[in-house]
């Protein structure tokens, strides 16, 4: 899963995978380790469900949690507005955009 997630943000290219009961689709931005400890991805959400109702929106998920993950050939252009480089929400970042 680890390198599949790092492929992806180095090719801005979309995944797909269901999380919490929802199919997401999602345009991954930075990989890394929460405050917490935990292997998680920072996304931008552009379709699927979500158990907030707000899609399309910012996204913490943590790994663990992320069955079915699928990469596509589906590529994104840019960072989303509102990303920044270096995630306050990750104490270790192992790949970002």
């Amino acid at each position: 899963m680890r390198q599949t997630i790092i492929t992806a943000i180095r090719e801005k290219r979309i995944l797909t995978f269901n999380y919490e009961g929802y199919h997401r689709v999602v345009e991954p931005h930075c990989f890394g380790l929460t405050r917490a400890g935990n292997e998680a991805l920072r996304c931008y959400q552009v379709r699927g469900g979500s158990s907030s109702g707000n899609v399309p929106d910012w996204k913490m998920m943590t790994t663990d949690k992320i069955t079915g993950l699928t990469l596509t050939q589906d590529v994104f252009l840019r960072p989303r507005p509102g990303y920044q480089k270096g995630d306050r929400g990750m104490s270790t970042i192992f790949c970002e955009l």
